[in-house]
């Protein structure tokens, strides 16, 4: 387990797959996250849940995100870590509306974080967001995220964001966390 100050990342389990398939067939959702929403029925998406929560790759880790008492209110990853490059990139989703802007993004993002610099030897973690989730943008920066680029993909305007192991490092020592204010 991970623990921010508002949040808790854990691994994934079989319990989590309703809220999961909920949110990635929620149009809205799935729009923030430069995706079509999801069209298969609940069974027919279970059995791929099931094998990718059992399934343990060195190039994908995932983890649920809960509040202290429990309540499971979204998901983030790093995924296509590369020892070579010596980077990854990040994904998040507050899947739960009742907590979006209220830091619960901003500190699991910083939990994240955390753990990917002081456990690998990752040096820098990207991610992409739409152009137009500036909401999004806004927290990401508050993590201490720069822009990096932008990419067209699959229709969608895409800015990239970076944050370097030496920027993270130097943030730990002047900046408060995240956290502290609502994201």
């Amino acid at each position: 387990m991970i623990t921010g100050s508002k949040i808790v990342l854990r691994d994934k389990r079989l319990a989590d797959a309703l809220n999961d398939y909920t949110w990635q067939a929620d149009p809205e959702l799935a729009w923030l996250d430069a995706a079509p929403p999801l069209s298969l029925t609940f069974q027919e998406y279970l059995p791929d849940y099931t094998s990718q929560i059992h399934y343990i790759s060195s190039s994908r880790r995932q983890f649920a995100i809960e509040t202290p008492e429990g309540r499971h209110i979204g998901n983030c990853v790093y995924y296509g870590i590369d020892e070579v490059k010596s980077e990854a990139e990040l994904g998040i989703m507050i899947g739960d509306r009742e907590y979006w802007g209220k830091g619960y993004g901003a500190d699991a993002i910083a939990a994240l974080l955390n753990y990917i610099f002081q456990t690998t030897r990752l040096r820098r973690v990207h991610l992409k967001t739409l152009e137009t989730n500036l909401r999004a943008q806004k927290c990401f920066r508050k993590c201490g995220f720069t822009p990096c680029g932008h990419i067209v993909r699959d229709g969608f305007a895409l800015m990239v964001m970076e944050i370097s192991r030496r920027r993270w490092q130097t943030r730990q020592t002047t900046t408060p966390p995240p956290s502290t204010t609502s994201a």
